[in-house]
């Protein structure tokens, strides 16, 4: 008897990060030395205040269930941070939802807004979770393939010629995983205005709003016009090492709001008590944490692009946000999931097949420098090592 909804049942369930994660993490149990550019974790403890806020509301009888949309003194700090960092207002009352990581305000806001049958464009390479999502949501995913001699910058007239009347919304993500692109104004611009145009909703993936090397972020939400179409997501999890606390949110029109709560109430309830409490603290109190990390991130990015630029066979695309690499490996006569397959086996580098990415991945590998100088040097040396017998 056939119990699998018959949607999931055409899903890739292998293949991807979580793949060569799991193989790693076996091989590292055997006592094999793994070197991990595959996750996408920051490497650094998360802020000490924010453990002791978490620590201080589980001993003061924090611990039973919130507000559905998240405590109001986070959603205070949150919509401050924002302002403060990327010129967005917001109502931390009405306007801001907090769930259990970016990938539920994700989830929840796809759920809210659009109906199975419905079309999303998104630029590719793009986080792996997005196809996910919108395959368990019977979304149809239309795929706007960046070239990495342009940045891995998506192209308007390439997101205008994949529109179809089924599109409702466009998801954009800048700085970008696994890419590290940074969508420049004029092109957010040129997006606002389409999506303006055709009716669009607009899901902004700002995780990495921070991860920046050079200038600052701007918000798509805070053109002209866009604010009422907007919803922009983001989590704790980079901007404060918080990853396991499972702290994100969304600000969106207020009109959208009860639905993605509704959505939310039905998938988790509410946020963890205490770890709001503790994100709290980081999000009023903890940017110099934040400032600190990009800086040794920076120095770690030039660290392995220098390192890798005189490599032979590979080509690494130097990134202008985020901690991820892309790297490619066409030259090497191998296929991205062979590459770090053989990478890993044969020298203990995790890294992440490009293919996992979606279309215009496959020629590439994502390196992530979350890890330590010492890791990076270390993985080096392997990887030159490893081209050497290619």
């Amino acid at each position: 008897m056939q119990f699998v909804n018959e949607r999931l049942m055409n899903m890739e369930l292998q293949g991807g990060i979580y793949d060569i994660y799991q193989k790693a993490l076996a091989m590292e149990s055997e006592g094999k030395k793994i070197v991990h550019m595959e996750i996408g974790r920051p490497d650094f403890d998360s802020p000490q205040i924010a453990k002791e806020a978490a620590i201080e509301a589980i001993n003061g009888g924090k611990v039973h269930y919130t507000t559905m949309a998240g405590i109001p003194e986070l959603r205070e700090a949150i919509s401050a941070m924002e302002f403060r960092e990327n010129g967005i207002i917001s109502d931390p009352d009405s306007e801001i939802v907090v769930t259990a990581g970016a990938c539920e305000a994700l989830m929840a806001t796809m759920m809210a807004t659009l109906m199975p049958g419905d079309s999303i464009i998104i630029p590719t390479p793009y986080f792996g979770a997005y196809a996910n999502m919108a395959e368990l949501l019977g979304i149809n995913l239309i795929e706007v393939v960046c070239k990495a001699d342009k940045d891995f910058v998506p192209c308007i007239e390439d997101i205008i010629a994949a529109y179809t009347e089924d599109t409702k919304a466009i998801v954009i993500n800048t700085p970008n995983n696994p890419t590290g692109a940074v969508i420049p104004d004029d092109v957010l611009i040129k997006i606002g205005n389409f999506a303006k145009e055709k009716n669009l909703l607009v899901i902004s993936d700002e995780t990495y709003s921070q991860f920046l090397y050079e200038g600052k972020h701007i918000s798509i939400s805070t053109l002209n016009g866009m604010k009422e179409r907007t919803v922009v997501v983001s989590s704790a999890s980079k901007l404060f090492s918080m990853t396991g606390w499972r702290i994100g949110y969304a600000i969106m029109p207020k009109e959208i709001v009860p639905y993605v709560n509704k959505v939310h109430e039905n998938m988790s309830t509410c946020a963890t008590s205490f770890a709001q409490y503790g994100a709290a603290k980081a999000y009023a109190e903890e940017r110099a944490f934040t400032v600190n990390m990009v800086s040794e991130f920076k120095k770690r990015r030039d660290m392995l692009y220098e390192g890798l630029k005189n490599c032979e066979l590979i080509e690494p695309i130097k990134p202008k946000g985020a901690f991820y690499m892309m790297v490619n490996i066409r030259r090497t006569g191998l296929n991205c999931n062979q590459f770090s397959e053989m990478l890993l086996d044969n020298k203990g580098i995790a890294v992440t097949p490009g293919g996992a990415f979606g279309k215009g991945g496959d020629d590439f590998i994502r390196m992530s420098y979350g890890c330590s100088r010492e890791d990076i040097s270390y993985a080096l040396d392997k990887v030159i090592e490893f081209t050497k017998t290619l």
